[in-house]
């Protein structure tokens, strides 16, 4: 994603948030680094635009240096609406992630979802369509290929008391080619350098579970996960934690910390701070 279409992009989620403060609002700012040099910069928000419907929409820039010594900043950015029939709702969004020189992907995705005071229970399916730049070899010139993949997943959620929270979710994806990349060893190192590298993006499968502890105000976010890489069947495992907190009425602060352990890439530590602001009804 360049430049203008980010900055079109902003224009179009503050808007939206202008439009729709009488109904409620979140947005959210923030940042995160790690121990490889990788630095983020997000913007979030969601936007009630009826009585059980929600836009949201948010923007990401990752920056990291690969192993072959060049810097590689990547884009995310997704755009999403939500709408709760009780007790069935549905979800629908589009997304875009990656790096327009490298590796990118459009995501297409939808989920139907069941939800009570205590349960919520959901379907999940994704489609992404993915361009590539082969890098040149001895043999060919560089040259843009194309492939997809379809993911189908569930997630589950339960609020065991007034004050705790457990959830689950899970996806595993079905690409239409081949991606093992054995035999071009440059292309495998053009993808892989960092936690932010472009190879993360494609995975075989993926789970997290996710406890959630509130006091007063305050809530602790406890999440574990796996992922397993379609390209090299690398493993990744990671472990983080939360910490929401308010700072008055209609802001909060949220610190996280954690860490990846990656067949890929080695162990990392991470951390990040966002800031959360509400308005409307």
């Amino acid at each position: 994603m360049s430049w203008p279409k980010a900055l079109a992009f902003l224009i179009l989620l503050l808007s939206a948030g202008r439009a729709v403060a009488g109904e409620g609002y979140i947005l959210g700012a923030g940042l995160e680094g790690d121990t490889q040099d990788g630095f983020a910069v997000s913007l979030i928000g969601d936007f009630s635009v009826a009585e059980e419907t929600w836009v949201s929409a948010a923007i990401a820039r990752y920056s990291a240096d690969s192993a072959l010594s060049q810097d590689l900043d990547t884009w995310h950015a997704n755009l999403r609406i939500d709408h709760w029939w009780n007790p069935i709702g549905i979800r629908a969004g589009i997304a875009y992630w990656g790096d327009n020189d490298t590796l990118d992907s459009t995501d297409f995705e939808v989920s139907t979802y069941w939800r009570n005071d205590r349960l919520s229970v959901s379907g999940d399916y994704q489609y992404r369509d993915f361009d590539i730049v082969l890098p040149a070899t001895d043999f060919f010139e560089s040259r843009k290929a194309g492939f997809s993949a379809d993911g189908i997943g569930m997630s589950a959620r339960v609020e065991i008391t007034d004050t705790i929270g457990f959830g689950l979710s899970a996806m595993d994806y079905d690409y239409d080619v081949n991606l093992k990349l054995d035999s071009n060893r440059r292309l495998l190192q053009l993808l892989t350098f960092s936690r932010l590298s472009l190879i993360n993006s494609l995975v075989d499968y993926s789970a997290t579970a996710t406890l959630a502890l509130d006091a007063g105000k305050r809530r602790w976010n406890f999440d574990i996960g796996t992922w397993k890489g379609e390209v090299d069947g690398s493993r990744t495992r990671t472990a983080t934690v939360r910490f929401l907190n308010p700072m008055n009425d209609t802001s909060d602060i949220e610190l996280a910390l954690g860490v990846d352990d990656s067949e890929l890439y080695g162990n990392v530590t991470f951390f990040s701070v966002f800031l959360f602001f509400y308005g409307g009804g």
